[in-house]
Order: C-alpha cells, then sequence, then structure tokens
C-alpha cells in the first residue's frame, strides 16, 4: 500500500517509522536540511532522536511529489501537521490539482482565527471530500516509537476511508478501532488538551490526587456538553478519543499541555513557558476558541473559562482554582455544570 505522511514533527515521523515497516511509505517535511539529515541518519534528531526510522521509509521535500505518491485509489495520505498547518496543506492539493483518494488528519484543536475544527477547515479548502477522516486516541509519539501498544480510532462516514485506514496502520503494537463520529472524535482529541493544562495547573499546586480526579471527571461532563452541541455522539466521549485521550494527555509526564499547567502553577510566564517547550502546545492555541464556542451554544465550561483566565487574563493558578472551589453545588447529571 502507498502512504504519504505530510509532516515530520514528533507525531508524524512515529506514525511514519510504523507504516514504512509493512508499506511504501514517503515522509514529506518543509525543510530541506531535515530531509537530508533523516535520510542519511535514519533518526529525526529534532522531534524524535529516540526513534530509528526503518531503512525503506522514503523522504520528500516536494510536497506535489509527496502528495502524487499516494493519489491512488488504495492509497492513503495523512496529514500530520498542527492544525495551523491544515489549511495550507489542503490548498496545496488544491492547487497542484492532486487531491487524495483517501485523506486522514492527526491534528487536533480548532483552527484560532475561524474556530473551525479539522474537517471543517478541509471542506472549507476541498469541498466535502468522500473519503477523509480523522485519526485520533491516547498517544505519545515517542511511545509509538518505541513500538509500545496503542489503540486508536479512526472517525470517517466513509467506508473506504476508514478500511484504507485499517490496512495501513492496524499491525504490530498497533490496534485501530472506527467509528462515524467525526465532529465528536475531533472535539475530544481538541477538548481534552484545554483541560489537561487545568489539571497540570492542580498538580502543579499540589492539589492532591482527589484533586485531579474530579478536574478529570468534571472535564470529561464539560467536553461531552460542548460535543453534543456542536453534533457530536455522547458516547464517543466514553471512548479512546473521549475519555482515554483525556486521561493520558491530562496525566501523563510527556503531555506538553500537562506541562504548561505545572510550569504556569510555579509561577513561569506563558510566553516563557512556551519558548522552553520547543514543541507545539494546542491547549493554549485552542482554549479561546473552545470558550467561545461555548459561549455560542450556551454550553457552560468552568473549568475552560478557568484556563483561559490564567492563560490570557491575568488570574493567578491558585485564584483560579479558588474560583472553582466557590461555584454553587449542583447536580452531576451531564447537563448540569
Amino acid at each position: 500500500m502507498k502512504v504519504a505522511v505530510l509532516g515530520a514533527g514528533a507525531w508524524g515521523t512515529a506514525l511514519a517509522a510504523h507504516l514504512g515497516e509493512r508499506h511504501d511509505t514517503v515522509l514529506w517535511a518543509r525543510d530541506p536540511a531535515l530531509v537530508d539529515a533523516l535520510a542519511r541518519e535514519h533518526r529525526n534528531q529534532a522531534y524524535l532522536p529516540s526513534a530509528v526510522l526503518p531503512d525503506s521509509l522514503q523522504y520528500e521535500t516536494s510536497l506535489s511529489a509527496a502528495i502524487r505518491h499516494a493519489c491512488d485509489d488504495d492509497a492513503l495520505v495523512v496529514v500530520a501537521t498542527p492544525v495551523a498547518g491544515l489549511r495550507d496543506s489542503c490548498a496545496a492539493m488544491r492547487e497542484q490539482a492532486c487531491v487524495p483518494a483517501n485523506l486522514i488528519w492527526l491534528c487536533k484543536g480548532f483552527e484560532r482565527e475561524t474556530r473551525l475544527l479539522p474537517h471543517q477547515v478541509v471542506d472549507a479548502v476541498l469541498g466535502a471530500h468522500p473519503h477523509a477522516g480523522a485519526l485520533s486516541g491516547p498517544s505519545f509519539a515517542r511511545e509509538v516509537a518505541a513500538r509500545l501498544p496503542v489503540a486508536l480510532t479512526i472517525a470517517s462516514v466513509s467506508e473506504r476511508c476508514r478500511a484504507r485506514t485499517v490496512e495501513a496502520f492496524h499491525a504490530g503494537a498497533m490496534r485501530i478501532y472506527t467509528g462515524d463520529d467525526v465532529i465528536g472524535v475531533e472535539v475530544g482529541g481538541a477538548v481534552k488538551n484545554v483541560l489537561a493544562i487545568a489539571t497540570g495547573i492542580a498538580d502543579g499546586l499540589s492539589l492532591g490526587l482527589n484533586a485531579r480526579a474530579a478536574l478529570v471527571t468534571r472535564g470529561l461532563a464539560e467536553m461531552t456538553r460542548l460535543g453534543v452541541a456542536l453534533g457530536g455522539h455522547a458516547d464517543t466521549f466514553t471512548g479512546l478519543a473521549g475519555i482515554g485521550d483525556l486521561i493520558l494527555t491530562a496525566t501523563g509526564d510527556l503531555s506538553r499541555n500537562r506541562t504548561v499547567g505545572l510550569e504556569l502553577a510555579k509561577g513561569r510566564s506563558l510566553d516563557d513557558i512556551l519558548g522552553g517547550l520547543g514543541h507545539v502546545a494546542e491547549g493554549v492555541r485552542c482554549a479561546q476558541a473552545v470558550a467561545a464556542l461555548a459561549r455560542e451554544h450556551g454550553v457552560v465550561m468552568p473549568i475552560t473559562e478557568a484556563v483561559c483566565a490564567v492563560l490570557f487574563e491575568g488570574l493567578s493558578p491558585a485564584a483560579s482554582v479558588d474560583a472553582l472551589l466557590r461555584r454553587d453545588a449542583r447536580s452531576e447529571s451531564l447537563g448540569a455544570a
């Protein structure tokens, strides 16, 4: 099977390494120096130095050439850029008249300027692609590269797209589950990053395991309320792309968003934290979009609002926790906030 992975960050590199062991796989990167180093060293020293890349993996600096590699009906193009790069990737496909037959994306979050989910960005640029979907779930790139067990879900309304994704990825230590709730999977992937910042703040303030469990649980309720309001299915949030990804990102030591929260609790400024992180923390990028969409749809998301207040309004982490604790008692039902 022919596969093209667009984006050689940590996640794109990890999945390309997995794919390259079984399929005719090309990994595209914009930087020629990075591509030369990948081909020469079989490692991505910049983003995933621990992973040894298979000799069979191919590399490309030409985006059009990478896309053409996987344009057949039984091939697959995987967009592994952050949300901020998804629109440009799709625009390049349109401009070069080389739209893949099967297209999936890995990015999690809302586009900052438009507050669009990834599938809406794809639709805005390429039209309603008949065989497209989102691959998501609880996964750290470093563990995937180390061939440790992982389970992901491919959400697409296209049976063919789901089948091609399973054929490409379901092997070795990687299990792929399928579903058709693209909205729910994407909302889960976006909101869990914001909630991981909140959990990092709580842990950084040494509030204890009880507080962590409460934040994860009530955060899941927030995520579900917003997802259902946007058209997702409630049961999606009890699966891999919902509670699964939330638990991993909120509690795992490899989580960049959790790290942001931990460092905020120490009193460091957001600019200082992001400057030293070296990777994208999508929770910071999309927190305001999540809060704005919630307000538009009448969804109350107090944890998300507290995170935004800390990130962008100068509220101290301790004061944000105090504000949450002072909220009135209420029912635990899904509709209650």
